[in-house]
């Protein structure tokens, strides 16, 4: 499979280059782990180049699962990743997209592979990572504000109006987590059925639209002792307001035991505020913060009941199961939310 992979990619890559296909080399080629609705591959890629000596990539290819045909979002993702970086956002640099089947079975796109570490319990726990805990909570802060800036009039922007995650209006969304409760929770959800109310009553309208990553977080970050070195898996990217990134970073389960730290385990909520406005985002209103970080809470004990409906319907997944049991962990930061102490 590898060697079949690895000889379509040589012949598509030669043909981007307008080079001869044995000119190119692909090794290394091997399936990596995560990526929950796409795959990736790493890859070197050697092609010669004008000056006569080789060009070598270290590449990753991030593909949509086989059999899914058309280019869908991928090729938004990858036109957006384009436009991160011409607004400075520290994001792996893409070179080729394709939506022809024919190729590798579906869309794909390359990107580079850059160095760093993923896993947050390392991040939070590891000596080597101590300067990253201190200067990544101002470092997010004012690399959502350039997200937050990217320029929508782009043309090859212009389907995220289209997008269907998300971004519609705050009360919207409610409304769809909240059928999605309704109909897959297996046993009454009081808590949730409060925070639904609670939420609906303080929806905000935002000041302005902008480009929301969608699923902005310390999991989706590659990092390195420095710091953040890019942020990855933009495939919820939709038009919304600004704040919903702001309260998605602070949702409790991305602090993994670090709960005095709301901001992935790693800093306060307003040094995070501090440093995006400091860089140019606009004004942040703590009612809305506070709003989007409740309503966060309350997408993932969507996400949890779907994963418990999953293993309760048939799926056999210890995962699935343990996942299941942790609805009560939004539940009681539902509830520290919208009733603090006094």
């Amino acid at each position: 499979m590898e060697a079949e992979k690895a000889q379509r990619l040589r012949a598509f890559v030669a043909a981007q280059r307008g080079v001869a296909p044995e000119s190119v080399r692909v090794d290394g080629l091997r399936r990596l782990a995560g990526g929950a609705s796409r795959e990736l591959w790493s890859l070197d890629l050697e092609t010669p180049s004008d000056s006569g000596s080789p060009t070598r990539l270290a590449l990753v290819l991030r593909q949509d699962p086989p059999g899914r045909v058309g280019e869908g979002n991928l090729r938004l993702e990858f036109d957006l990743l384009r436009a991160a970086a011409d607004a400075g956002v520290p994001v792996p640099r893409v070179h080729w997209s394709c939506s022809d089947p024919g190729v590798l079975g579906s869309s794909f796109f390359l990107m580079d592979r850059v160095a760093g570490e993923a896993l947050p319990r390392r991040l939070l726990r590891d000596a080597e990572y101590a300067t990253a805990r201190e200067v990544m909570t101002p470092q997010l802060g004012r690399i959502l504000a350039r997200i937050h800036e990217i320029d929508l009039s782009r043309p090859e922007l212009a389907a995220l109006a289209d997008a269907t995650t998300g971004g519609a209006s705050a009360r919207a969304d409610i409304e769809r987590i909240a059928l999605g409760v309704r109909e897959l929770a297996v046993e009454p959800h009081p808590v949730l059925d409060l925070a639904e109310r609670w939420l609906l009553e303080r929806a905000p309208e935002p000041a302005r639209r902008v480009l929301v990553h969608g699923d902005y977080r310390v999991g989706n970050v590659l990092f390195d002792a420095t710091g953040v070195q890019a942020v990855l898996d933009w495939e919820l990217a939709h038009l919304g307001d600004p704040i919903e990134d702001l309260g998605w970073l602070c949702v409790r389960a991305w602090r993994f035991g670090n709960d005095h730290l709301p901001v992935g385990g790693l800093g306060t909520r307003e040094s995070l505020v501090s440093a995006y406005e400091e860089a140019g985002g606009a004004p942040v209103d703590r009612d809305a913060l506070r709003f989007w970080e409740v309503a966060g809470n309350f997408k993932l004990a969507l996400v949890f009941i779907t994963q418990s409906r999953a293993f309760l319907d048939g799926v056999a997944s210890v995962e699935l199961a343990s996942l299941g049991r942790r609805i009560a962990e939004a539940e009681d930061e539902l509830l520290a939310l919208i009733e603090p102490a006094p």
